[in-house]
C-alpha cells in the first residue's frame, strides 16, 4: 500500500497479525515494514527483488530513510548498481535490546518466549551491559572456555554441562539473528565462533524389555511406599488429635507421576503437552485424546486414540480426581521422575524418551513410517526417520522383491518359446 508517510503515521502505525508494508508516496524505493509484535523497520528498494533492511524506525527516522532511499535511485539510474552505505550500528545493550525490542516479537511469535528470554538473562548476565557492536565472536569464545572451565554457575549449585552451554548459546544465537535481521547487528557472533558446541544425540533411546520391567515395578513400589507412609504419619495424627490426610485405596494411585509415566508410554505425549491436558480433551466415550494446537509443538491439533492400558489408566485416574479442569494439575516432575529412575535403576533416560519407547514399540510392531508420524505429530517424515532402522523386515522384504540375476521360474515361458 503507497501513502505519503508522515513522522506520526510511522510512530502510530499498528501492527497486524502479519506482517505488512507501506510504500511511501514521496520517494520511490522506500518501505515501512512493520512486524506483528510491533517492530518497524525501513527497507529501500531499487529493483525488482532488489532490497535492503536499513534498520528499526528506532534508529532511522523518517528524513534519514528517504536521504538514503533517494541516493540508492540515483547510483541506480547511473550504474544500475547502487552503493548503499550500510547505517551506523545502533549503540545498544544487550539488555535493552532484549526488553525493548526483542521480548516483544518472542512473546507474538515463540510458544516459550518466557524461558529463551530467562535463558539468555540468566547464561549471559555478564553480557547484558554490553553493545550488540562490542559482543563478538571473541567475547563469545571467552565466554565458551569460562563457562565450561568453571563448571558450576556463580551463585548456583547445578553444574554446567557441554550439552547445557550449548542450549544456551543456541538460544542467544537465535536472538542475535533477528538483531542481524533488522539491521541493528552487522553479524552474528555466536555463529562465526569457533566452538565445538555438543550435538543433539541422534540415537534413538527406549526401554528395553527388562528396563520396561523395573520402571513398571518401580512406579508401583513408590505407590506402595506412599501409601504406607501416608498410613503411618495419619496414626501420628491421630495420637496428636490433627486432622487426617486422606488415605490412598489399595489399587490407587498415589500422584500423578504413575498414570503420567504410563499415558506417555501408551500415547507418545510430550511432557508438555502431557501437562497441559484438559478433562475435556478426552473422549473416553471414543477412547480418543486431543491435542489442542496451542499445546502442541506443531501448533496443529491432532488426535491420537486411547489403547487398553491408556483407558484403564484415564478411568482409575479420573475416579480419584474430580473429572473437571486439569488432568494432572502440575507444573512438573523433575525430582520425582529422577527418584523413580534411580529406583528402576535406568540410566541415561529422559522422561521425553518415553516417547521415543512408544514410536519404537509402533516400529517394531510392523506400523507404517507415516502412521507414526501422524501420531506423534510431526510435520513431516524428517523426524519420523529415526526410527526406521528399527523395522530391518519391511528394509528386507523390498530388497527381496529385487530378482537380479535369479533364474526365472520353471513355469515361465523363455523368450521366443511359444506360449
Amino acid at each position: 500500500m503507497r501513502i505519503a508517510l508522515t513522522k506520526k503515521t510511522v510512530a502510530t502505525v499498528l501492527p497486524k497479525d502479519r506482517p505488512y508494508e507501506l510504500r511511501d508516496a514521496q520517494v520511490r524505493g522506500l518501505l515501512l515494514r512493520v512486524q506483528p509484535s510491533g517492530y518497524k523497520a525501513w527497507i529501500v528498494t531499487w529493483a525488482h527483488g532488489k532490497r535492503r533492511t536499513l534498520g528499526s524506525t528506532d534508529h532511522i527516522s523518517l528524513d534519514q530513510a528517504r536521504d538514503i532511499a533517494l541516493k540508492v535511485m540515483a547510483e541506480y539510474v547511473q550504474s544500475g548498481l547502487p552503493n548503499i552505505a550500510k547505517p551506523e550500528l545502533p549503540r545498544i545493550t544487550l539488555r535493552a535490546y532484549l526488553d525493548d525490542h526483542y521480548a516483544l516479537w518472542a512473546k507474538t511469535e515463540l510458544k516459550r518466549a518466557d524461558d529463551a528470554l530467562r535463558r539468555i538473562e540468566q547464561a549471559f548476565a555478564d553480557l547484558l551491559p554490553m553493545t550488540l557492536k562490542d559482543i563478538n565472536a571473541k567475547v563469545i569464545e571467552r565466554w565458551w572456555v569460562t563457562r565450561l572451565k568453571d563448571t558450576v554457575r556463580p551463585g548456583a549449585r547445578q553444574t554446567i554441562t557441554k550439552a547445557t552451554a550449548s542450549r544456551n548459546l543456541a538460544t542467544l544465537r537465535s536472538a542475535l539473528s533477528k538483531a542481524v535481521k533488522w539491521g541493528m547487528l552487522e553479524a552474528n557472533p555466536v555463529t562465526e565462533a569457533a566452538l565445538k558446541v555438543s550435538k543433539p544425540r541422534s540415537v534413538v533411546r527406549f526401554l528395553s524389555p527388562a528396563e520396561e520391567h523395573s520402571l513398571r515395578a518401580a512406579l508401583t513400589s513408590r505407590d506402595c511406599a506412599v501409601s504406607l507412609a501416608r498410613k503411618s504419619g495419619n496414626r501420628w495424627r491421630a495420637d496428636r488429635k490433627r486432622a487426617l490426610l486422606p488415605e490412598i485405596p489399595t489399587g490407587a494411585y498415589a500422584d500423578h507421576l504413575h498414570p503420567l509415566v504410563l499415558l506417555a508410554m501408551n500415547t507418545g505425549l510430550r511432557k508438555g503437552e502431557l501437562l497441559s491436558l484438559d478433562w475435556s480433551d478426552i473422549n473416553m466415550q471414543a477412547r480418543l485424546l486431543t491435542v489442542r494446537p496451542e499445546h502442541a509443538k506443531s501448533g496443529r491439533q491432532r488426535h491420537v486414540p486411547l489403547n487398553g492400558e491408556a483407558m484403564t489408566v484415564l478411568r482409575q485416574w479420573v475416579s480419584q480426581s474430580t473429572g473437571n479442569g486439569a488432568v494432572f494439575g502440575v507444573a512438573g516432575m523433575k525430582s520425582s521422575w529422577e527418584k523413580l529412575l534411580i529406583d528402576a535403576k535406568i540410566i541415561n533416560f529422559r522422561f521425553h524418551d518415553l516417547r521415543h519407547h512408544f514410536a519404537s514399540k509402533l516400529v517394531m510392531a510392523g506400523v507404517d513410517l507415516n502412521t507414526v508420524r501422524e501420531l506423534l505429530g510431526h510435520a513431516d517424515l524428517t523426524m519420523t526417520l529415526r526410527y526406521a532402522h528399527l523395522a530391518p523386515e519391511h528394509l528386507a522384504a523390498a530388497v527381496a522383491k529385487l530378482t537380479y540375476g535369479q533364474p526365472r521360474p520353471a513355469s515361465a515361458p523363455q523368450f521366443g518359446e511359444p506360449r
